[in-house]
């Protein structure tokens, strides 16, 4: 453990740019209150550093920045969390990931749909059946 005092994890939050952001906003803040409640200090991207105001990697860009920001706290960073609250945009994480050159393990969370809260004639019927397809 690089911290002696607190285990420090840098936090990926995914989505894309055309799902419901608050989807992503909800999720950051219930993983960084659960973390801080079990003692666990983290690193992520400031609110307002991406598009949708939730820190999520939308984009390769989005991904750089949050590469180092990891970077920077390099000395600090015992893991990495990718949080997915909706399927996010590959190419970003894996950047933020691999620019970052940590060399930690990475945890991958995936949330789960509520079907009785998708709109099913919308676009969102598309993801539904996409995680079907992909995951059985």
């Amino acid at each position: 453990m690089k911290n002696k005092e607190r285990m420090c994890f840098g936090i990926i939050i995914g989505t894309r740019a055309y799902f419901n952001s608050e989807l992503a906003k909800d999720v950051r803040k219930q993983l960084l209150k659960t973390l801080a409640d079990e003692g666990y200090d983290y690193v992520i991207l400031p609110e307002d550093a991406t598009p949708t105001g939730s820190s999520s990697i939308e984009t390769r860009e989005d991904g750089l920045k949050c590469a180092e920001l990891f970077r920077q706290n390099r000395d600090r960073i015992d893991g990495i969390i990718v949080s997915l609250p909706n399927f996010g945009f590959e190419i970003g994480i894996i950047n933020a990931i691999s620019v970052a050159d940590l060399n930690v393990p990475v945890l991958v969370q995936a949330c789960d749909d509520e079907n009785d809260k998708v709109d099913l004639m919308g676009h969102k019927t598309k993801r539904i059946e996409w995680g079907r397809a992909w995951f059985g």
